[in-house]
């Protein structure tokens, strides 16, 4: 059976991977000239399966409350003239809900810990060199109420199997000594030693030439116009090559992959996909001076930031914006996350060879990523993974793969079956 998968990201990719692994033929195409360039292309670099509770939780309606109106704030909303921006921001109200938030927990930590296995599987495999540390998470708290909620937080996370210590100050020293560093050192933190982080941009190139050796077709600069059906059937796809010729292509089975695209290309075909764009922002910064700069990946839980070693390169990520398809750079998000290694990690980076970057995460309400089978006979999907991509990528991967298959995934998550909503 022949499989086109839509979108060269991480889910396209390691969909590839494990629809190739699975005994199909598999082509990928995607409108750039090559893989994860882009909401996978500089994202935070975590693979943080301690951090499973999703943005809709029952604090989250006051906090963003308090954000309203603040340029540097971790969560801006700007109200557009959208009826999707607005539904999706009642259904993010709705998953707030007490029940609704652990619900959503258990299954984020289900699919989560599952694909960490996979990735650790697939490296052992492969042998798949690319840039990512095993030293686990460290998440650390600064405001008082909340490092005070450390300890119930941890028994969460062993409720949902997931490692985790509780860490005073000093603690987190021992962890990461370049936290001795910062002007206000943390008063506590929760560190996940099982936890990575990774350049995903690496390992996606990583992951492209073994598949292409393995005879896996890419096909890049190739705009996806749309799908043609008939009768509940994707019978071909339109798409735009570079130089401007139309072409149609056509496979067994589809699977979308494009992010916060998606609901744009299946609208059209009655599929109604509660997904909207969320910008994210990070920055590369140079290391100047190693034994200042962190080598543990860490989580500033009260500025909703996060850094991750990446070889010689500071990765920092962070902020929120609902504000639709805008990719344009805003200055003050970055200068603010500038400001926040400036205060971390004071004489660690050559900050004036930062590199800024932003990208649109597809962000469902409940945070939890779309994986199945859509109401059309032949096309699935793999997308909606909001900050989470990269933690759940394999997993999420590896259960597609199974299900059309016709074997049940292991992890227990509410794949999609013929038909779903918003509800």
């Amino acid at each position: 059976m022949h499989v086109l998968v839509l979108g060269a990201g991480l889910a396209g990719v390691t969909s590839a991977w494990y629809l190739k692994k699975a005994g199909l033929d598999v082509t990928v195409v995607d409108r750039q000239s090559a893989p994860a360039m882009e909401t996978s292309f500089a994202n935070g670099g975590q693979i943080s399966v301690s951090h499973p509770e999703p943005w809709a939780n029952p604090g989250a309606p006051l906090t963003v409350l308090r954000w309203l109106g603040r340029d540097d704030a971790p969560l801006r909303f700007r109200p557009r003239a959208d009826w999707h921006q607005w539904r999706w921001a009642a259904s993010f109200l709705r998953e707030c809900l007490p029940w609704r938030t652990h619900a959503n927990t258990r299954a984020i930590a289900e699919l989560a810990r599952y694909s960490r296995q996979r990735l650790t599987e697939l490296r052992a495999e492969t042998g798949l060199q690319y840039t990512h540390s095993e030293r686990g998470i460290l998440h650390v708290f600064f405001n008082a109420r909340e490092a005070g909620l450390i300890p119930e937080r941890v028994r969460t996370l062993a409720a949902h199997h997931i490692g985790a210590q509780a860490c005073d100050a000093n603690r987190c020293i021992e962890i990461e000594p370049a936290l001795a560093h910062m002007k206000t050192p943390p008063l506590g933190g929760i560190y996940a030693p099982d936890d990575e982080s990774g350049d995903a941009h690496d390992f996606i190139n990583a992951l492209t030439t073994r598949l292409r050796q393995d005879g896996v077709r890419f096909i890049f600069d190739t705009r996806i116009d749309g799908l043609d059906h008939t009768g509940g059937l994707i019978d071909g796809v339109r798409v735009t090559h570079q130089d401007g010729r139309k072409a149609r292509l056509e496979a067994n089975s589809y699977v979308l992959c494009l992010g916060s695209y998606s609901p744009l290309l299946v609208a059209p075909l009655g599929e109604r996909l509660p997904i909207y764009p969320v910008k994210g922002y990070s920055i590369s910064v140079p290391v100047a001076d190693a034994s200042r700069a962190p080598t543990v990946s860490l989580t500033d839980e009260a500025r909703r930031i996060v850094c991750s070693r990446l070889g010689d390169t500071l990765r920092v990520a962070g902020t929120a914006e609902l504000n639709g398809y805008d990719l344009d750079l805003d200055d003050k998000r970055v200068a603010s996350l500038k400001a926040w290694v400036a205060r971390s990690f004071p004489g660690a980076t050559d900050l004036e060879h930062a590199t800024p970057w932003c990208g649109l995460r597809p962000t469902t309400p409940s945070n939890m990523p779309l994986i199945g089978k859509s109401g059309l006979l032949n096309l699935y999907y793999n997308t909606g993974h909001g900050t989470l991509g990269w933690t759940m990528a394999c997993g999420s991967s590896a259960a597609l793969a199974d299900l059309m298959s016709g074997q049940r995934p292991e992890p227990d998550f509410p794949f999609l079956g013929r038909r779903f909503d918003q509800d």
